[in-house]
């Protein structure tokens, strides 16, 4: 199936996108569209009738990272108060107890990071991962995903005809695609097709 992605910097832009696609024949569930803001996210929706796209789950990456947060965040801070028993000499006899204190502020860092880790790997998942799928070469996905994180509204649209995928990607333009090449000094196309 070839898909078409495009980014654009205006809900009213992406809104037109969506409801030119569908005018021009694409099915709703070949179409989709993601932003950060569940706010704007619930509008587009409520306007063009269209479920907005979930990034893939993060998986395993996010919970380890929230586990590296977590371990971080309780040695910073832990560890200081520990050293300053250390030092002290009136507290040194509290230094056992310090290092404790420290052991566990990482293991409840730790904990508390890869739940957080693994809250966050659902709520709106890893559009890398999701465009990825789609086709689109990795650089470009990490832009698009920059320009997510930016505010921008990223469109999606797929079909199985190469033709009305590449009649997707004029309709795209037309409405108002942000140019990635501009945006990130590179010569990325404003919209980009992928097949999965």
């Amino acid at each position: 199936m070839e898909s078409v992605v495009a980014l654009f910097s205006e809900s009213a832009q992406a809104k037109q996108a969506l409801q030119t696609l569908e005018a021009r024949g694409f099915d709703r569930d070949n179409l989709g569209f993601s932003i950060l803001d569940p706010v704007a996210e619930n509008d587009i929706a409520q306007d063009t009738g269209i479920s907005p796209e979930q990034g893939a789950p993060a998986g395993a990456g996010g919970v380890l990272r929230g586990i590296g947060i977590g371990i971080l965040a309780g040695l910073a801070i832990t560890l200081p108060i520990w050293a300053l028993i250390a030092l002290i000499p009136e507290t040194r006899i509290y230094a056992m107890g310090g290092a404790y204190t420290t052991l566990f502020g990482i293991l409840g860092g730790g904990g508390m990071g890869g739940i957080f880790g693994a809250l966050a790997g659902t709520d709106h998942g890893d559009y890398v991962k999701l465009l990825r799928q789609f086709g689109i070469p990795a650089a470009e996905a990490e832009n698009y995903n920059s320009g997510l994180r930016a505010g921008q509204i990223l469109v999606v649209a797929r079909s199985e005809r190469v033709e009305k995928a590449n009649e997707a990607l004029v309709i795209m333009q037309k409405s108002g695609a942000v140019d990635l090449g501009k945006a990130r000094g590179g010569g990325a196309l404003a919209s980009q097709r992928g097949t999965s």
